[in-house]
């Protein structure tokens, strides 16, 4: 990382899909990183992740399409732990967790005691509300959404999210974090969805809705928004590599706040979350991934 840039000891909750993602930016531009999850077991399904990850890397980056690091031994920046007292040396927090926001909340209240009162705290979030989760903290204006897209290395920009509290050097500072790893944020105001899910998953919903009565099969949607509206994917492959369970935990959080039945989910979608369908984590979703 370059001298104009501030290193942190970066402490990222929750090692899933979005965790290993942000880990692997982060010990890329020389961040030290302290990976958390509640589970062992996901831990150890994270670190060879995050190895494969890395060789994927190296080819995208010959191919120009993911910028190059700052950290030739990146993987030795990453530290996996269930033990919550170690992010207590941390000097910039990632939460991760899965898009419920009692989960988050509960987060946010054990963090509390744990993390320095100046530490700034990003919220990687589609759709819960950054304000709500600030207040949980002393000193509120730190908390800032901070939505990161996946595959995070290959994104350059994020959706940042200000909520009620957050004071400008705080936006300042998250800007330049991501400025460090060749990343920029657009800034957004705080509300139910944000922008890009408040109208991505509108427009997934109503996917799954033309497949659920029938009007045209998953693959055909999907080509029209490919071959006739120049998308890189269509809704229904988009919704298989987010995982359907975080589709439909987000639409039910937007349905809550706008209490609007465009964004009630498609009974299809609970059905196969119900399954555990849930796209490419799973093996199968609106696609079948197993011969991968």
């Amino acid at each position: 990382m370059g001298n104009n840039y501030q290193h942190y000891h970066v402490g990222i909750i929750g090692a899933g899909i979005m965790g290993q993602g942000v880990a692997f930016q982060c010990a890329k531009f020389g961040h030290q990183v302290t990976l958390l999850d509640i589970s062992e077991e996901v831990l150890a399904q994270a670190r060879p992740k995050i190895e494969q990850l890395s060789r994927f890397d190296t080819m995208m980056q010959r191919q120009q399409k993911s910028p190059e690091g700052t950290c030739s031994r990146l993987l030795d920046n990453i530290r996996y732990t269930t033990d919550w007292a170690d992010l207590g040396d941390c000097t910039f927090i990632i939460e991760n967790a899965t898009e419920l926001e009692t989960t988050k909340l509960d987060i946010f209240k054990r963090i509390s005691s744990i993390i320095g009162n100046d530490v700034i705290v990003g919220v990687n979030t589609s759709c819960v509300s950054i304000t709500k989760l600030a207040a949980c903290l002393e000193n509120p204006e730190r908390v800032i959404g901070l939505h990161f897209s996946n595959p995070v290395h290959m994104m350059p920009a994020v959706e940042m999210v200000r909520g009620l509290f957050n004071s400008d050097s705080v936006i300042a500072a998250a800007t330049g974090f991501l400025a460090g790893m060749k990343m920029h944020g657009i800034v957004v105001n705080d509300s139910p969805g944000f922008i890009s899910n408040r109208v991505m998953l509108a427009y997934i919903n109503e996917a799954i809705y033309c497949i659920h009565e029938g009007v045209a099969t998953a693959g055909d949607i999907d080509r029209i928004f490919r071959e006739c509206l120049s998308h890189t994917m269509g809704p229904l492959q988009t919704a298989d590599l987010i995982g359907l369970d975080t589709i439909l935990q987000a639409m039910n959080v937007v349905y809550s706040n706008f209490s609007d039945s465009k964004y009630r989910p498609c009974i299809l979608l609970k059905r196969m979350v119900d399954a555990g369908i849930l796209g490419r984590k799973s093996g199968k979703g609106f696609y079948d991934y197993s011969i991968n």
